[in-house]
């Protein structure tokens, strides 16, 4: 059998290397055949248009809809709307703009103590209303700051059948975070408006970096930043800005970059990334981001009509606006004048002098003990003055010299040995915000 089997292989490879074209049109019609009769059967099959059609109508009965039409009359319908509050608010026009119809909750805003002391007349307060179906009140929420910067007030108002009743209470405000960013085109503050940035926010920006950029001549067109800031929130409600807690400045091609760190036990402060504190022994400027009218050098003296050196630094202000010490001190002299006015004197260590003039008001004595940053007085025209400015000076063994110079010059202290692997960690994460506000600021750009 083995033996007809090979002879039969031998003999058809013999054929199919004698003629294989003539053996493959062989093979392809008999393939074409048989797929033929596969379409031939498949014919066979009935027409699906003559197949008889049939009718089939059932009763389908209605769900009762009457227990779900009274269990959703039953449901109270509550409306929600938020307002703030304008000075000239009576009990009326601040319910109307708050969709109220109702003149009981109308003549108790009117009549209740503790609305009238904290609401009515009281510009810039969130109003948040719950008012019925029918547009009658059922609850009114008033929040505004605190004294104390980690908690707000909420004065609320609430119905009880025929009657309100109102009470005063303290919550504390929640922190989130904002990241911001923007691009110098004129002035900070412009550049800050532009990027829906508060001005408080704006005014810290300039703070933290005013030991190294001089905001009123030295900023760019073109210059960046980037910042991370906290949001304090009421209920949800946004109440104020808080603390900034990392930027970045670009100028003139430069960067400068700080966060907040604060070690344990100690006062909190700016660093840079690389932990070198911020706070200098002394402030850039004794008022916050103010115009420099006159600086230190010659000028043509405005009283006395004559050119003499200037031996200080003035900052256009308007009345009122508070100053501060650049640096600890004691209080050297606080009063009247000659030509300064009111004004105030704080010695520093190592000789070192500063001098606040012509102010409207001094707020502190001779002898008093000043920490950095506290307020002196406030701003004005008294003495020698053609207009509210104050004039700051700041000598050294009782030579003058140059305030901006001085400030710069100051000293600075790094982050404590043992604080460092905590501050390395939250530097690591605070380039990685501040990247990607960078990153979204070029995106929006584009």
């Amino acid at each position: 059998m083995n033996e007809l089997f090979q002879a039969l292989k031998t003999g058809f490879v013999s054929l199919l290397k004698r003629h294989p074209q003539r053996i493959a049109a062989t093979l392809a019609v008999l393939l074409l055949g048989a797929a033929s009769g596969a379409f031939a059967v498949a014919s066979f099959a009935p027409d699906a248009a003559k197949l008889p059609v049939q009718q089939v109508l059932e009763l389908v009965t209605a769900l009762p809809l009457q227990a779900q039409e009274e269990q959703l009359t039953s449901q109270a319908v509550n409306l929600f709307r938020s307002e703030t509050t304008r000075a000239t608010d009576t009990a009326e026009s601040l319910l109307k703009r708050l969709g109220i119809d109702d003149a009981q909750a109308a003549d108790f805003l009117r009549h209740d103590a503790l609305t009238r002391k904290n609401v009515l007349g009281r510009a810039g307060r969130t109003v948040t209303a719950q008012a019925n179906g029918s547009n009658a009140l059922l609850r009114l929420t008033v929040r505004w700051n605190s004294e104390d910067e980690g908690q707000f007030n909420r004065l609320v108002i609430e119905r009880a059948g025929n009657r309100f009743a109102a009470h005063v209470e303290t919550a504390a405000l929640s922190a989130s975070t904002r990241l911001a960013s923007g691009v110098i085109r004129s002035s900070l503050f412009a550049a800050t408006d532009d990027a829906r940035i508060p001005d408080s926010v704006a005014t810290q920006l300039a703070e933290i970096f005013s030991g190294d950029i001089d905001f009123h001549r030295a900023l760019r067109k073109g210059d960046r930043f980037s910042l991370v800031y906290e949001a304090l929130e009421a209920d949800g409600e946004p109440m104020r800005s808080g603390r900034v807690l990392s930027a970045e400045f670009v100028n003139n091609g430069k960067t400068f970059q700080a966060m907040w760190f604060q070690e344990p036990g100690q006062k909190g402060g700016y660093y840079t990334l690389d932990g070198q504190s911020l706070r200098r022994a002394y402030l850039a400027s004794p008022v916050q981001f103010s115009r420099i009218t006159s600086g230190f050098k010659m000028r043509f003296h405005p009283i006395l009509q004559k050119w003499q050196a200037h031996q200080g630094v003035d900052y256009a202000a308007p009345t009122g606006t508070p100053v501060r010490s650049v640096g600890d001190g004691v209080v050297d002299f606080a009063g009247v004048q000659n030509g300064f006015g009111n004004v105030v004197m704080v010695k520093h260590r190592n000789n070192q002098t500063t001098v606040y003039a012509h102010l409207s008001k001094v707020a502190v004595k001779r002898g008093q003990n000043i920490a950095q940053g506290q307020n002196l007085g406030a701003v004005g025209a008294t003495g020698w003055a053609t207009g509210p400015h104050l004039h700051f000076e700041f000598r050294v063994n009782g030579k003058y010299q140059n305030p901006m110079t001085v400030a710069r010059q100051s000293e600075t202290t790094p982050v404590s040995a043992s604080a460092r692997p905590a501050f390395a960690a939250l530097a690591a994460g605070t380039r990685l915000q501040l990247a990607t506000t960078s990153t979204m600021q070029v995106a929006s750009a584009q």
